[in-house]
Order: C-alpha cells, then sequence, then structure tokens
C-alpha cells in the first residue's frame, strides 16, 4: 500500500517531530510517499533546491499514486487543504487532529462527511486509531 501523508511545512513546523513519529506508525501499513514531512531540517520556508512547480507536479504524482491519504490537520496548511480536497471522492482519506486552547479545526474538515476525521492526544492514542483504519480498507 502506497500511503500519502500530509502535514504542516509552510504552515508551521511545530509538530515536525510528531510528523516523524506518524510517518514510523504509517511506515507499518506501506510505504510513506512523503517521508520528507518529518525531515527536522525542512523548515517553514519550504525545500531548498526545487521551485514551487517541482513540488506541486511531485506531490500531484504521489498523490495519483497513493492508495490513501492520511492528513495531520491540527496545523492549518493551505496546502494540506488542497491536498485533501484533491482527493476527496476519489480514494481513502483520514483526517487526524489535536484539540488546542484557542484553535478550532476548519469547518470544511470537520463538517465534511466524506473525511474520516479521527481526534487524538498523543502518538499512543494513533496506533489503534491508525490499525483500524487501515484494517477497514
Amino acid at each position: 500500500m502506497k500511503i500519502y501523508f500530509a502535514g504542516s511545512i509552510r504552515g508551521g513546523r511545530d509538530d515536525e517531530e510528531l510528523y516523524l513519529e506518524i510517518i514510523n506508525l504509517l511506515g507499518k501499513y506501506g510505504k510513506v510517499l512523503t517521508e520528507h514531512i518529518g525531515d527536522k531540517t525542512l523548515s517553514a520556508l519550504g525545500e531548498d533546491g526545487p521551485n514551487d512547480e517541482y513540488i506541486y507536479d511531485r506531490d500531484m504524482a504521489w498523490l495519483n499514486e497513493a492508495d490513501v491519504l492520511v492528513a495531520e490537520v491540527s496545523t492549518p496548511s493551505l496546502g494540506v487543504g488542497y491536498e485533501v480536497g484533491k482527493m476527496e471522492g476519489k480514494k481513502p482519506i483520514i483526517c487526524i487532529y489535536r484539540e488546542h486552547d484557542g484553535k478550532r479545526l476548519s469547518g470544511m474538515i470537520g463538517g465534511n462527511k466524506n473525511i474520516k476525521l479521527l481526534k487524538y492526544q498523543t502518538i499512543e492514542d494513533l496506533e489503534p486509531i491508525l490499525r483500524s483504519f487501515f484494517e477497514k480498507i
């Protein structure tokens, strides 16, 4: 199984260590095409080297190649929202998020009945959530 993991880059990198842990968990279920999301050297400025057109073309190719999209949506990100929208109705999508004081999940994600949306607090909470999701697809 090929997994596209989406997490914030330019929207903020506060969760980069968490992303790496999620990517490691997802590796139990298949090949994660977007391992770079967990790269600690990746800043909110994005990737060094490739231009935006390259990143768009590469990521769209990975989205089309993937069997499933797993999106961490706790940190608002235009790119992650775009990726979720592009995949809606095409492939299984799970959005995972943690509630934060003073922040609310986007209504476009939270109100979308076509997206499996699951709340968690710790990485330990995610293991059974992901296991159940992957067993059903």
